[in-house]
């Protein structure tokens, strides 16, 4: 599975955004917005550099590997629809994004994590794969352990939840039910997913 344990400021300020939330790197893209390395301002992207620009920006947010990016990618192109949309869509049904989103922890690295150290159970199994894709009806709750339980207490009262229409979320019993599939209006990452999905077709 895909892990970036480098800098996340400076993927921050390469890519232009807060794809990290981490308090450093949020406070690093605040301070200088530039690109990190020589003479930022003077450079030119092609056509291709913007590409691979967007592409990086759906790896490091959702925290995939190429591979599985590629997987995905092969798994939207045979779905129905536009491919871009399809594409981050799957990436939105991620369990690990999803806790995010619901408001269970600050960050998808921690929320990652939470997942691969058995904190979380769908539909009452233990699950342990961040890429676990949800559908419509699942239910994702804190294992039944007081100190874990207590942990996310303290999370979910310094991260206010964001209201989403797809997800409802129980602060206090600790549990997120999905309530319908995330549509294009309910991705949160902005990219141009058509640019991407040229870029994968080569």
């Amino acid at each position: 599975m895909a892990r970036y344990n480098g800098p996340k400021a400076r993927v921050n300020r390469r890519l232009s955004m807060m794809v990290y939330e981490s308090a450093g790197a949020v406070r690093a893209l605040e301070r200088r917005e530039t690109p990190p390395g020589m003479h930022p301002r003077g450079r030119r992207s092609s056509n291709y550099g913007t590409a691979l620009t967007e592409k990086q920006k759906i790896k490091h947010f959702y925290g995939l590997g190429e591979r599985q990016l590629r997987r995905y990618f092969a798994e939207a192109v045979r779905g129905i629809g536009n491919t871009g949309q399809t594409l981050l869509i799957m990436c939105e049904r991620r369990l690990d994004n999803v806790i995010r989103r619901a408001g269970f922890t600050k960050t998808r690295p921690q929320a990652r994590q939470g997942v691969v150290h058995g904190h979380f159970r769908v539909n009452g199994v233990k699950v342990t794969k961040p890429s676990y894709l949800l559908r419509a009806g699942d239910v994702v709750e804190v294992r039944g352990r007081e100190n874990l339980k207590n942990v996310y207490r303290g999370v979910i009262a310094n991260n206010s939840p964001q209201g989403l229409d797809w997800i409802s979320f129980d602060s206090e019993n600790l549990r997120a039910t999905v309530l319908s599939l995330p549509t294009p209006n309910d991705i949160s990452l902005p990219v141009d997913a058509n640019t991407v999905v040229e870029f994968l077709s080569r």
